[in-house]
């Protein structure tokens, strides 16, 4: 009797399953965004959802939901049921938030759907800064002690660790850093003359550039981006830079561990097919992102290559609170 009820068990199990998986989804998915409206992260899934929707045949709704350098949406979609209806659309920071001290959750706890695209850092300022290459800004700085204001997305985020990197490319630095919730948020501060300078994505910076509302500082790269080719790379000024390069930031989707894999595959087979799209690749290339649309194992190895890379070079730097390997996170082999 005991085998018999197992048995009915795992049939049961399995007819459940396979009513998910035909079912799914059933109702609209909701896209919890952790950063503000007009940044990076922000454009590109906003660009890539729409194609996403006609493949599910479902509604995908987006809301921006910020604060603690993108923590506090990143908790909000770890806490919800891990049946697919809740995506996390994130970039770069949560990879640092242990070795940071911001919290004790991770990429670890979701499942990668995609990793769509990655951007190049540049450095932008306000147009009226008193200097208009790299080299003046760090002489303006040195010159000047405590008064370059430099924006920021928080601990983790990509102007963090574009600043870390300048530190420890120059030696201590004296500036202002002053936070914001996205850097769509901080490069419109930028234009406005709240702040001097910027280290955002090339491509949430570009148009702007293009337009003469900001000027190109340098392209934290060891070469000149073919999108912007009269921009000179970093190391051109300073080639200690070129140990922590080519490094950049990236856009991804994820859900909670424990997804129904049905629900991961349809998820993932939505948003690879919207990323093909001739009109998503025209706007990666005219923004100046690099497309990546990698998923499964691909992804996974990605972010445990950028993860090591980057919370290695925030310790080395003296800017980590806790040591990369309190968390098994292996240092990058040369």
């Amino acid at each position: 009797m005991k085998h018999i009820l197992i048995g009915a068990v795992s049939a049961l199990s399995l007819m459940a399953s396979a009513a998910f998986a035909q079912d799914y989804p059933a109702k609209e998915i909701q896209g919890i965004i952790q950063w503000g409206a007009g940044g990076s992260t922000d454009t590109v899934i906003r660009a890539v959802t729409p194609h996403a929707e006609d493949v599910l045949g479902a509604s995908v709704v987006l809301q921006n939901i910020t604060g603690g350098v993108g923590a506090i949406a990143l908790n909000k979609v770890e806490k919800t049921k891990a049946d697919g209806y809740t995506m996390l659309i994130g970039a770069e920071n949560p990879l640092l938030y242990k070795v940071l001290g911001l919290g004790k959750k991770d990429y670890s706890d979701f499942t990668p759907i995609s990793i769509l695209a990655r951007g190049t850092p540049i450095l932008v300022a306000n147009n009226d800064a008193p200097f208009s290459d790299y080299a003046g800004m760090i002489a303006y700085i040195k010159e000047n002690p405590g008064k370059l204001r430099i924006g920021s997305t928080g601990p983790g985020g990509l102007p963090s660790v574009v600043s870390a990197m300048l530190e420890a490319a120059e030696g201590e630095l004296d500036f202002i850093s002053v936070p914001y919730d996205g850097d769509g948020p901080a490069l419109t501060a930028l234009q406005g003359g709240a702040i001097d300078v910027m280290p955002a994505v090339l491509g949430a910076s570009i148009e702007s550039i293009k337009a003469g509302n900001m000027k190109p500082l340098a392209v934290i790269d060891t070469q000149a981006s073919p999108f912007l080719p009269d921009v000179p790379p970093v190391t051109q000024f300073n080639d200690a830079y070129a140990q922590y390069l080519p490094w950049g930031s990236f856009f991804g989707i994820f859900v909670k561990n424990g997804t129904p894999e049905e629900a991961i595959t349809k998820l993932q087979t939505a948003y690879h097919e919207a990323a093909e799209q001739q009109g998503f690749k025209d706007l990666m290339d005219k923004r100046g992102y690099t497309l990546m649309n990698i998923s499964g194992d691909e992804a996974q190895e990605f972010l445990t290559k950028w993860q090591q890379n980057t919370a290695w070079l925030l310790q080395d730097a003296g800017i980590a609170k806790n040591s990369p390997e309190e968390f098994g996170i292996s240092r990058p082999s040369k």
